[in-house]
């Protein structure tokens, strides 16, 4: 069986704080990050008030700061996040923007 192929993400070990942060900083960006809380989704399968071109800007944005990844499967982008890579390196904190994110929406 082959390797999943991912897009180009920053590895674990080089996260930097403030770029997380930025990126955890925009509306948008955090509405995708509480849609992929369950789990991983084709990039297109959540509704968001902006255009495909602004979308794929959001997640290009999230994944290079290192939240998310994008894996592709054949003409499919699945993108996740990736939890246990932010948790080891700053523990508790997409916990708390994914709940703080959700408390705030209902």
């Amino acid at each position: 069986m082959s390797q999943p192929i991912y897009l180009p993400m920053p590895a674990a070990e080089e996260f930097n704080l403030a770029s997380v942060l930025e990126a955890l900083a925009d509306p948008i960006r955090l509405e995708i990050v509480a849609a992929l809380a369950p789990g991983e989704r084709p990039c297109g399968s959540f509704p968001l008030p902006v255009g495909d071109s602004t979308r794929s800007h959001h997640l290009r944005i999230l994944r290079e700061a290192g939240v998310i990844r994008t894996r592709v499967a054949g003409t499919q982008r699945l993108v996740s996040l990736r939890r246990d890579e932010l948790e080891a390196r700053f523990p508790g904190l997409l916990e708390s923007v994914v709940s703080a994110r959700l408390s705030s929406t209902g």
